[in-house]
C-alpha cells in the first residue's frame, strides 16, 4: 500500500498533468477555429467554380453524345476501384501526436489502398515516419504543408503529380486523409485527385465531388467549352488538395481537442481517486495515532 508521502506526490503529478492538457485544450480549440474559418472562406469560391465545372461537363456531354467521366462524389471514394499500374497517394497526417486515434486512422487508410509499386507522398511527419518504416519513403519532405497550410506549395505538388501522371508514369493520384465531420468525429477518406478518366474528345473533363449538374449556371462560355476546361480543371485540382489540407488540419485540431478533454477527465477523476485515498490514509493515521495516547493513557 502506498504511503501518505507517495500518494501526495502523485496528486501533484496529477494537477501539473491536469494545467497541461488543460492548456493544451485551449490551444487546440483556437486553432479549430481558425482553421474551420479558412475552410469557410473558401467554400463559395469551391462551390462556384464546381457549378461552373459541371456545367461546362454537361455542355461537352452534349457535344460528344453523351455522358463525360466523373471523379468520385460525395460518397467519398473507396479506393477498391483503382486504375491499373503504378498510383501515386498523397497521404496526409500531422507533425505530432497527442491527438487521439488520428494519425493511426489516416496510416491505415493509406496501407488499406495501397499496392507495391506506388509511390506515397507523405505530408506530416507522423505518417512519413509510418510510410518509411514500411519500406514507402517519401520522395519529397511535405511536412511543412502541415504546418502552414498554403495554397502555393499545393499548387506546386499538384503540378508536378500533374506532370507525372500526363507522362504515364502513374495510373492514378489518389488523396487520402481525415475528413473533419464534427469536432467529434473525423473519418478517413480516400478521393481521387488525377484519374484516366477521359471524355471523347481526349481530354480529362472529371469535376470535384459534390458538384449537382442541375444546379449549374447556364453560362455562355468563349472561345470554347474545351478550352475553358482546360483552363479551370488544373485550378481545380491545385485547389482540391488545398481543401484537403484544410480539411485534415481542421480535423487534427478537433482530435486533438477531443483528447485533450478525455484526458483532462479522466485526470480529474484519478486526482479525485487519489484524494480520496490520501484522506482515508490521513484519517486512519490520525486514529492510529489517538488509538495510541489512549492507550498509553490508560496503561499509566
Amino acid at each position: 500500500m502506498p504511503t501518505l508521502k507517495e500518494i501526495k506526490g502523485r496528486i501533484a503529478s496529477v494537477r501539473n498533468t491536469l494545467k497541461i492538457t488543460s492548456a493544451m485544450k485551449l490551444v487546440a480549440s483556437a486553432k479549430l477555429r481558425k482553421a474551420q474559418k479558412a475552410i469557410e472562406n473558401m467554400r463559395p469560391y469551391e462551390e462556384q467554380l464546381q457549378a461552373i465545372l459541371a456545367s461546362l461537363q454537361g455542355g461537352m456531354a452534349d457535344q460528344v453524345g453523351g455522358d463525360v467521366s466523373v471523379m468520385p462524389g460525395p460518397d467519398r471514394a473507396s479506393g477498391s476501384d483503382r486504375a491499373s499500374g503504378p498510383c501515386a497517394i498523397v497521404a496526409i497526417a500531422s507533425n505530432s501526436s497527442l491527438c487521439g486515434g488520428f494519425n493511426a486512422a489516416a496510416v491505415a487508410k493509406v496501407r488499406e489502398v495501397r499496392r507495391e509499386g506506388d509511390v506515397v507522398y507523405a505530408v506530416g511527419r507522423k505518417m512519413a515516419d509510418a510510410m518509411r518504416r514500411d519500406g514507402f519513403p517519401s520522395p519529397e519532405d511535405l511536412n511543412a504543408l502541415v504546418e502552414h497550410p498554403a495554397f502555393a506549395p499545393a499548387a506546386d505538388l499538384v503540378e508536378s503529380l500533374s506532370q507525372q501522371w500526363e507522362e504515364g508514369k502513374v495510373a492514378q493520384v489518389l488523396l487520402v486523409y481525415n475528413h473533419f465531420v464534427s469536432t467529434a468525429r473525423q473519418v478517413p477518406v480516400v478521393e481521387v485527385l488525377l484519374g484516366e478518366m477521359a471524355d471523347q474528345v481526349g481530354h480529362d473533363v472529371s469535376v470535384m465531388p459534390g458538384t449537382d449538374r442541375a444546379s449549374a449556371p447556364d453560362l455562355i462560355v468563349e472561345p470554347s467549352r474545351k478550352e475553358m476546361l482546360k483552363l479551370l480543371l488544373p485550378k481545380t485540382r491545385k485547389l482540391k488538395l488545398y481543401a484537403a489540407l484544410l480539411d485534415s488540419v481542421a480535423a487534427e485540431h478537433a482530435a486533438r481537442t477531443v483528447a485533450m478533454q478525455t484526458a483532462t477527465d479522466n485526470g480529474e477523476n484519478l486526482l479525485q481517486e487519489l484524494t480520496l485515498q490520501y484522506n482515508k490514509g490521513r484519517q486512519q493515521k490520525i486514529t492510529s495515532e489517538i488509538l495510541d495516547l489512549a492507550g498509553g493513557q490508560a496503561e499509566n
